[in-house]
């Protein structure tokens, strides 16, 4: 497995952001930011950055209130337009001028933004399993748990939790494979196994959706249709509808879909055939 180097930097409003740093064949290597959905942290790519750490220097960054990154007082910036400019000020702290994009969810959503608000910093995306409309069941699960989860006495708890909740996602998943995703979702603190994320980071999600955001959206998704992409949706998703995807194909003609047979949102992209499937779509 590669290695990466441990790497933070400060924000223009004072926080200290942290993101891992696979540094690639070699340092003329192209890199790849690869982003982390809403709940989620740099441990969700530990399989395929040290793939993509082959052909790239990759970058895996958490978000302000994630994993090791700091938690934000002002929750008004627990926002997407927020994660954007952070972002921004990491590439520019280490003098990036242009990169491919793997998001996750959010993460995919901040492709959009990144790649509008700077014209050709995006090579290239990979986009898993969200769009521009986004769909309401799977918004409401989220906002179901996004912040009350745990704590747990133990990590055999903790990976039961998570399994009852999520086995719609993952229906075809061994013991070991539970257990992993538990050390990825959640942490130890003092004893206890606990989310490993400021729980507030569920506040700006009470409002309701509007047409205007959704509006924003596909004018975001409008610009990346001159940017190579490659949406990957899971077959069993509850955020990423079929009639959303033929949309975005009419938007973007030359955008490849691949499917994950019998996995919901969002795909792990270690999943039989996939990794591979980024890698060629990446390095082509």
């Amino acid at each position: 497995m590669s290695a990466f180097r441990d790497h933070f930097f400060q924000t223009p409003d004072g926080l200290r952001l942290y993101a891992r740093d696979y540094p690639g064949p070699d340092d003329n290597a192209p890199v790849v930011l690869c982003l982390h959905g809403l709940t989620r942290n740099s441990r969700d790519f530990q399989e395929l950055a040290p793939a993509l750490a082959d052909h790239f220097r990759v970058l895996v960054p958490e978000q302000r209130g994630r994993g090791r990154s700091d938690y934000d007082d002002d929750v008004s910036r627990y926002a997407l337009l927020q994660y954007v400019e952070d972002m921004r000020g990491l590439l520019s702290d280490l003098g990036i001028a242009h990169v491919a994009i793997v998001g996750t969810s959010m993460g995919g959503l901040m492709t959009f933004a990144l790649n509008a608000l700077y014209p050709g910093l995006v090579t290239r995306a990979v986009i898993n399993d969200i769009g521009p409309e986004i769909a309401e069941v799977g918004l409401s699960r989220i906002k179901s748990y996004v912040g009350r989860v745990g704590p747990f006495a133990d990590w055999d708890a903790a990976t039961a939790y998570l399994k009852s909740v999520s086995v719609e996602i993952f229906p075809d998943w061994q013991d070991a494979q539970w257990a992993d995703f538990a050390r990825q979702c959640y942490t130890e603190r003092h004893g206890q196994v606990v989310i490993d994320y400021d729980p507030r980071i569920a506040e700006p999600l009470t409002a309701e959706s509007s047409d205007t955001e959704a509006d924003t959206l596909w004018s975001l998704f409008a610009a990346m249709s001159a940017v190579p992409s490659l949406l990957i949706r899971g077959e069993l998703t509850d955020l990423l509808t079929e009639s959303c995807v033929a949309k975005m194909r009419e938007v973007h003609p030359d955008m490849v879909v691949l499917p994950v047979p019998r996995v919901g949102h969002a795909p792990m992209l270690n999943e039989y055939g996939v990794t591979e499937a980024i890698c060629d779509f990446l390095t082509a």
